[in-house]
């Protein structure tokens, strides 16, 4: 998401950063906007990926020439200097020559005339040590797109933004539910977001509103959500299903590279992990039971940054309060003692995915079935429903 320097008026603006989806993006709107403003039809785009000096000299003596040449059409002229690769740290960026080259434009287009004439240059991350950035910050405008990232603590409401833009310039809406569950599944990946969301938003047609049912029929979840079904599943406590899914899941590793029955354990780990910090939660009085996302979400906003540590397995705060919120039920189908068992069995688990030759698929339903398994739920049940027969026969003698 962009960073903006307070020049916001400036007519020579440099948008760059590490994420390439967000500085194109941002890029094509704001050359939009600019060529609706000016009008006329003398607008160019000039594509400024260099591979050898010689093509650099060669696009910068053509941006020079596109700036001086007065637009025949309208009152003004935007160019847009399009996937500039000359301010990283490529070898061709940081050559001598091409070094050069940009301090000299740098200063050309800092004494530039800017009237009726815009410049937009898109670039990947650019070195900020660099005349020319240092130029462009100070004299027009730079803006930086860090893009989202799952670190940042407030990456999921800048999603979430993200797509209501997005969904706006389509004349749509989303319901708040659909919302958080669109970006559950997704993630902090701008360009799965917009992927996403057009496809939600051309499976509704000519509706505004944009439901939970359309969500969960046509977007598709991405590998941070590799174990989501299954881990639902789990938290359930609903073993045949989690059978079916682990199978499924399984199928997939085999033919999906990247995917591995480790990732599935992690799974399965991070679900139970989150189980036992609502647990927590609970029992210290931080969050109350909630059947509705919203207030549940306020209940998470509020809890202290400096109680939780930095790492976001750990913090709620840095989790996505929609996970939590589906998981907080889940919480109250398992005891405590339940829980940390469970996460006894799933180190014992990991150990022979790594250590053994046993089959995977017999390793982890294996360890499905102790937790959530009929005698898991025989321990779970209170002793009183025991037929008295079965436990007087179970006494020692006296």
């Amino acid at each position: 998401m962009p960073k903006p320097n307070p020049n916001a008026e400036s007519p020579w603006v440099l948008v760059c950063g590490d994420d390439e989806f967000a500085v194109a993006q941002r890029a094509r709107r704001l050359y939009d906007a600019w060529c609706a403003e000016v009008g006329g039809m003398d607008h160019e785009i000039i594509e400024a990926d260099a591979a050898t000096v010689d093509e650099a000299m060669k696009l910068v003596a053509r941006l020079r020439e596109a700036l001086q040449t007065l637009p025949l059409f309208g009152t003004g002229k935007v160019v847009w200097f399009r996937r500039c690769s000359l301010l990283g740290d490529d070898r061709v960026a940081v050559s001598e020559p091409v070094t050069e080259l940009m301090a000299g434009l740098a200063q050309e287009l800092k004494a530039f005339d800017w009237r009726n004439v815009r410049l937009l240059i898109s670039a990947g991350k650019a070195d900020k040590r660099r005349t020319f950035y240092r130029t462009v910050d100070k004299a027009g405008r730079v803006e930086t797109m860090t893009g989202l990232s799952a670190e940042d603590k407030d990456w999921v409401a800048r999603a979430e933004r993200f797509v209501r833009q997005a969904l706006e310039e389509r004349g749509q809406d989303i319901e708040p539910e659909a919302l958080a569950v669109l970006v559950a599944a997704v993630g902090p990946h701008l360009r799965q977001l917009a992927s996403e969301t057009e496809k939600v938003s051309v499976y509704a047609g000519s509706r505004r509103a944009i439901r939970v049912a359309d969500v969960e029929a046509v977007v598709s979840r991405n590998k941070q959500s590799e174990a989501f079904g299954l881990g639902e599943a789990l938290g359930n406590r609903d073993l045949s299903r989690a059978l079916r899914r682990l199978d499924e899941d399984l199928w997939e590793v085999r033919t999906q590279p990247g995917r591995s029955a480790i990732g599935l354990l992690y799974g399965l780990i991070s679900k139970i992990r989150v189980l036992i910090l609502l647990q927590e939660l609970l029992r210290a009085g931080w969050l109350k039971p909630e059947t509705e996302y919203f207030p549940f979400k306020n209940q998470i906003e509020r809890l202290p940054d400096d109680a939780f540590p930095g790492d976001k397995r750990y913090n709620p705060r840095l989790m996505h309060p929609f996970v939590l919120f589906k998981a907080l039920p889940q919480a109250t189908r398992y005891r405590p003692e339940e829980l940390v068992r469970a996460m006894d069995l799933l180190l014992a688990c990991n150990r022979r995915l790594v250590s053994t030759d046993l089959d995977e698929a017999l390793v982890l339903q294996q360890v499905l079935v102790e937790i959530i398994g009929p005698a898991a739920a025989a321990r779970r049940a209170p002793a009183a429903r025991a037929p008295a027969w079965g436990r007087t026969s179970r006494r020692k003698p006296s």
